[in-house]
């Protein structure tokens, strides 16, 4: 992947299977959801679907928000969110659109592996939720 990749686009194949892309912008902007089919407003509420942002710039708005012009930066940020105010503690940093490209197909690998403690963002669970991401991810809390 490189920053002069027609259109700029993701190759999809790349991608964990419980992870879909929402969005892609002109100006290289990527939005990633897992799991539309699941997180879908039936079982569960529409702002938690798990999202992977990676914006040109940093984003000063949650998810669900009409976005200003954040490229204040020349570098590319990769933010994963559980929900508009539930976010991976670090975003992360990336000189050139390709790095960050490659940190969004491992982030959206770790979460998949169930690899990312989602719990630990929380400060009000939602065990339903939990459950269901943990079903999914395989994260093996789920057994117990």
């Amino acid at each position: 992947m490189s920053d002069s990749d027609p259109g700029g686009h993701l190759d999809r194949s790349s991608l964990p299977d419980g992870w879909d892309v929402w969005s892609q912008g002109e100006d290289g902007r990527l939005v990633l959801a897992y799991r539309p089919d699941v997180f879908n407003a039936d079982a569960f509420p529409a702002a938690c679907l798990p999202t992977l942002y990676l914006t040109h710039g940093k984003r000063t708005r949650r998810p669900g928000i009409n976005p200003v012009d954040t490229a204040d930066s020349s570098d590319w940020f990769v933010t994963l969110y559980l929900e508009p105010d539930v976010s991976l503690n670090e975003t992360r940093r990336f000189p050139t659109r390709a790095a960050a490209l490659e940190a969004v197909v491992e982030l959206a690998e770790e979460f998949d592996a169930g690899e990312i403690d989602y719990r630990a963002l929380y400060q009000v669970p939602r065990e339903a939720y939990f459950e269901r991401l943990d079903e999914l991810t395989g994260d093996e809390r789920s057994e117990c």
